[in-house]
């Protein structure tokens, strides 16, 4: 019997590795649409530092899980799936191409393997790891974790508060490494098809996009986007105000470093970021990998899943 499962290509990468361009002009060639997978990018007002496609650059495309909440507003996998899983479904019933685009590891796997069964939150424990967080500072606990499960360590970024602390805390809870749970869960709820395509360019050429990259935003408005969310009332202490970009433009506008040295900074650490996302996509054995040049070479494995 044939597989009735609704098919999903999806297209990730690194950052700046021109995922977006790429999965617009084979949706426009197959007929398709996309599904944002980017974390960040389901944020309003977190355009310029999220490298949020524009409407010129979507093509008439329709663009899925885009500006979907405020950057006060709590945002997981858990609800990215509740909000993604039924679109798929939608786009699946249209006869439309089904592409979900972006380098949020966490999100594709979640996605198209399941939630992560772990116990619910302890607000002691909680409360305890959030005093050592605000009292010996992110690499203290981000070492901690480093020691008790490198694994973890080496996927979950150093100023990622949320995920940081939840894995302490459900390691204190179960005794057991957070990635060894991850690996007994396998992700092995399988409600879709996959093609799944990772953009992989030779470093060089992908830190140059990078160091590019960086300085565009600067001088597209990225210190003023985030000197507006600050008027707005975000608090720079926010989970989104914290990723990269926007928290070095913070520190630009507070005073504590000059211009080039913000553009450094945002260049060296994403970087850094990107180094972290191919660590993740090459341990998947179902992982494509192509150079984002051989488009050919890409449309033929896509058209030969569709």
């Amino acid at each position: 019997m044939a597989d009735q499962r609704p098919k999903l290509v999806v297209i990730t990468g690194p950052t700046a590795s021109g995922k977006s361009s790429l999965a617009v002009d084979l949706a426009l060639e197959l007929g398709g649409e996309l599904i944002n997978a980017d974390s960040m990018q389901v944020y309003r007002g977190m355009d310029i530092g999220t490298a949020k496609p524009t409407l010129e650059e979507r093509k008439g495309i329709r663009h899925h899980l885009i500006d979907v909440v405020d950057p006060d507003e709590e945002f997981n996998s858990s609800i990215y799936r509740s909000l993604a899983a039924p679109l798929i479904e939608e786009i699946h019933k249209k006869n439309r191409v089904c592409f979900l685009v972006g380098g949020t590891g966490l999100y594709i796997k979640t996605l198209l393997g399941g939630l992560l069964r772990c116990p619910p939150a302890d607000p002691e424990i909680r409360q305890r790891l959030s005093r050592e967080w605000e009292e010996l500072g992110p690499a203290s606990l981000h070492e901690k974790l480093d020691r008790l499960d490198p694994e973890s360590g080496l996927s979950i970024h150093p100023n990622d508060r949320t995920r940081v602390l939840r894995a302490l805390e459900i390691m204190t809870l179960t005794g057991k490494p957070f990635s060894s749970l991850v690996q007994e869960h396998d992700f092995r709820e399988k409600s879709f098809q996959s093609l799944k395509i990772c953009l992989d360019l030779e470093r060089g050429r992908l830190y140059q996009r990078i160091n590019e990259r960086s300085i565009s935003m600067i001088e597209s408005g990225l210190i003023e986007e985030t000197r507006t969310l600050l008027q707005r009332g975000y608090s720079p202490e926010l989970r989104p105000m914290k990723a990269l970009g926007y928290r070095h433009a913070v520190e630009f506008l507070k005073g504590d470093r000059g211009l080039d040295e913000t553009i450094k900074g945002i260049q060296r650490d994403t970087r850094r970021y990107s180094k972290r996302q191919m660590t993740w996509f090459r341990a998947d054995p179902e992982m494509i990998r192509a150079d984002p040049g051989d488009r050919d070479f890409i449309k033929r494995k896509v058209k030969e899943f569709i």
